[in-house]
């Protein structure tokens, strides 16, 4: 490391990045700190949806907006946790982020033609177009630092390295029925075994780990400064302003200035236990799927000088229903169940009485705010989901994936439990078995029908969009009559924190008194959720993480006398 740059960086996720880019693009000298030994953050082990209405994409996927229509939906959605001035500068900003990311990076992006808002029915949804996806991403052009990517989440691969989406998994799920489908997953397949001969993991890249890569690629590019395993103690702070950090690396102190400014983006406050039990329902058996790095540094360095996190949230975290499978040594394997099992036919989710208590189908962060909601009168914290033989080879359900030629060691875990019959799967979870029986019976006139009294579940085009078309009358209801039966204890967790530190339009870190705190700037999940802590829509943490960053480059650039360059 030099000893001095224009803007010091504070972790390497989506938020940091875009800031660093962002920052170099205008003229500026840029050091990017990463704590651990893998660039990437939680960005790298996310699903990579970006979400950014009115983004450049949408007209060439048939897809229409309007800033008005987004408003009214976020209006709808968030609340009265809605913060104008955060909104207007993400509306106003997101696209131009997407156009500058485009022209001056490698960062690419794809729209979904289909991909309901969370809530479609509200006024202002979009059924599709809003989140783009990063576009797949050759690993091996990461060169010796491919290796320093954070790899993906367990649930993301197959055949223990390769990163498979959803159009890969319905065609592996289908290539002994489908020529096309057979092509798909031997091209797949073939390139995966060449990949294994010289590199640790699949080169092929998608998801969240397709944007960390193309970003960390965009970096290098750009000659950034790139230091792992620095670890940010403190912030220097000089003349009422922060002009640096002391930064431990390899066990040496060092001081760093930063003439401009330091940009936090270190994750957010997920892991801080001692914040997870003062914030988080249930935190004694919540589980989080951000990296454990992910503990509340940046939280920490800027409230040693005055900032503070924000308050009036709707929750804390953005939520998820997550499976733990503990093995022989006690070590944790946890799976977020997202979008790969809650939303097909032929499963339920019961609480401790054994009677259903929400649509299985809604999306990850409302399913588990039904947990804490029904968990106030009937214990439902562990939930269990419950599904047949049928659905399980098909669907496969949490860590079990479907096919799967042995049981055995979900099942000697303890992490799956069977049964015979709807009767003795109630005595081995320890649920009323007339109550089980009858809500099965329910789930299976409900699914002869399509229709669900009890939850409305595939009414939703959101339902839908993840249930399986071919199930009919209704994508997501499904019989469960085929024994064995089986069930997966499910808890409340997260993919990330929404609560963090207090920030203004322009990303700069706020004190107590609401001033921003000269030098100092936050984005990503280190500062608080535009959403104030509700889940519209899927990508409105990366789309906001990748935006605040961006505004922060250009806040940090405009409040000096730099070279000025116009952005694409």
């Amino acid at each position: 490391m030099d000893s001095e740059y224009d803007v010091i960086v504070v972790g390497s996720g989506a938020g940091g990045l875009s800031a660093a880019l962002t920052c170099k693009a205008r003229g500026l000298s840029v050091l990017v700190l990463e704590k651990t030994e893998y660039f990437g953050g939680s960005t790298a082990v996310s699903g990579g949806a970006v979400w950014i209405p009115q983004n450049m994409h949408m007209k060439g996927v048939g897809q229409d907006d309007s800033r008005e229509r987004a408003i009214e939906y976020l209006q709808a959605t968030v609340g009265a946790a809605l913060r104008p001035d955060m909104i207007d500068a993400f509306l106003t900003h997101g696209p131009d982020m997407v156009r500058f990311m485009e022209a001056n990076t490698d960062v690419h992006f794809i729209a979904r033609p289909v991909s309901p808002d969370y809530q479609p029915e509200r006024e202002g949804a979009s059924q599709g177009g809003r989140t783009i996806d990063p576009a797949p991403f050759d690993g091996r052009k990461l060169g010796p630092l491919f290796g320093a990517l954070r790899r993906p989440l367990h649930s993301f691969l197959a055949l223990g390295g390769m990163m498979v989406n959803r159009k890969d998994i319905d065609a592996l799920l289908s290539m002994h029925r489908n020529v096309a489908s057979l092509r798909h997953s031997l091209a797949l397949i073939g390139r995966y075994a060449m990949d294994r001969l010289k590199w640790p993991r699949g080169t092929r890249l998608l998801l969240g780990n397709a944007l960390a890569a193309r970003l960390l690629k965009s970096a290098v590019d750009a000659k950034i400064a790139l230091e792992r395993e620095a670890d940010v103690e403190a912030l220097l702070y000089e003349s009422d302003r922060v002009t640096g950090v002391r930064v431990r690396q390899h066990g040496k102190l060092v001081d760093v200035k930063a003439r401009r400014a330091v940009v936090l983006a270190t994750g957010g406050i997920p892991q801080d236990l001692k914040l997870r039990k003062m914030l988080v329902p249930h935190a004694d058996i919540h589980r989080s799927m951000s990296p454990v790095s992910n503990s509340g540094d940046g939280a920490r360095l800027a409230m040693r000088l005055g900032a503070r996190l924000a308050t009036g949230n709707v929750g804390a975290a953005f939520w998820t229903p997550g499976s733990i499978l503990r093995d022989a040594n006690g070590a944790e394997t946890v799976f977020p169940h997202l979008v790969t099992d809650r939303q097909k036919p032929g499963i339920m989710a019961i609480n401790a009485a054994g009677r259903r208590f929400a649509n299985e189908a809604s999306s990850y962060h409302e399913f588990v705010t039904s947990m804490h909601r029904e968990h106030e009168k009937t214990p439902c914290i562990p939930a269990w989901l419950i599904c047949d033989s049928t659905f399980l080879k098909r669907y496969g359900m949490g860590l079990v994936r479907p096919h799967t030629a042995s049981l055995d060691r979900f099942l000697r875990s303890g992490y799956l439990k069977r049964a015979p019959t709807v009767a003795a799967l109630a005595s081995l979870i320890g649920v009323p078995a007339d109550a089980l029986a009858d809500s099965v019976a329910r789930m299976n006139r409900a699914a002869a029908s399509g229709e669900d009294l009890d939850f409305g579940r595939g009414l939703s085009a959101y339902d839908r969009y993840l249930g399986d078309a071919s199930n009919k009358p209704n994508a997501c209801l499904g019989p469960i009559t085929d024994g064995p039966f089986y069930a997966v204890q499910i808890t409340p967790g997260d993919i990330g924190s929404a609560t963090g530190i207090d920030v203004d339009a322009k990303s700069r870190v706020t004190g107590a008194d609401g001033m921003p705190i000269p030098g100092l700037y936050a984005c990503g999940n280190d500062m608080n959720s535009i959403m104030g802590g509700t889940y519209p829509a899927a990508g409105i943490t990366l789309g906001p993480a990748l935006t605040f960053g961006y505004i922060a480059g250009i806040t940090i650039s405009e409040n000096e006398t730099v070279r000025r360059e116009a952005l694409a």
